[in-house]
């Protein structure tokens, strides 16, 4: 089943079909909250929220149109109505957890520490600059799909994208190990 026929069928009530639409697409929406909020447990509500209210809008989404950036849309409609309510700080050891063990430790440890630093790097963007990267580097969207997703148009997209990426490689350069006022 495509995605067109799994919305059809959620239409008329089809709870299996939405099964469909769960599984394509839980992945990429738990990846783009968690870089969103760097918070597993956090994510995983929001997943479930945004899979809550896209099964509700159901009816009203218009099939021919790709249904990942409007189930990305409604999770960034989500992760940012909850920071507007608290605020919950990213954990590195999330970051850590997330590492696979294989491997030898050195590298991991680099790779990890390297992950953390990005991680922090884009916690430390506006909302509007981390969102922007989130979903076009790291939920795979494209700049229509992002703009679609935000509801914005491709040109304000690629300005904040750029913006943001300058932004974030200040941050980075910041974060390189010698490059800080701490050592000594």
């Amino acid at each position: 089943m495509n995605d067109e026929e799994a919305v059809l069928r959620c239409q008329d009530g089809n709870r299996e079909a939405f099964r469909h639409l769960v599984e394509s697409y839980e992945d990429v929406l738990y990846g783009t909250a968690y870089l969103m909020t760097g918070n597993t447990a956090l994510s995983e509500e929001h997943v479930q929220e945004a899979f809550l209210s896209a099964w509700r809008g159901i009816r009203g989404f218009r099939t021919g149109y790709p249904v990942k950036p409007w189930l990305v849309r409604i999770l960034v409609n989500t992760v940012t109505a909850q920071r507007r309510r608290r605020s919950v700080p990213i954990d590195p050891l999330d970051v850590a957890e997330a590492q696979s063990g294989a491997g030898d430790p050195a590298d991991l440890a680099e790779s990890i520490e390297a992950r953390v630093r990005v991680r922090q790097a884009i916690s430390a963007l506006s909302d509007e600059h981390n969102t922007v990267v989130t979903l076009r580097y790291f939920a795979g969207l494209t700049v229509p799909q992002v703009a679609q997703a935000l509801g914005t148009r491709e040109g304000t997209i690629k300005s904040r994208l750029h913006r943001a990426l300058q932004h974030l490689r200040m941050e980075l350069e910041e974060m390189e190990p010698g490059n800080g006022d701490n050592d000594g």
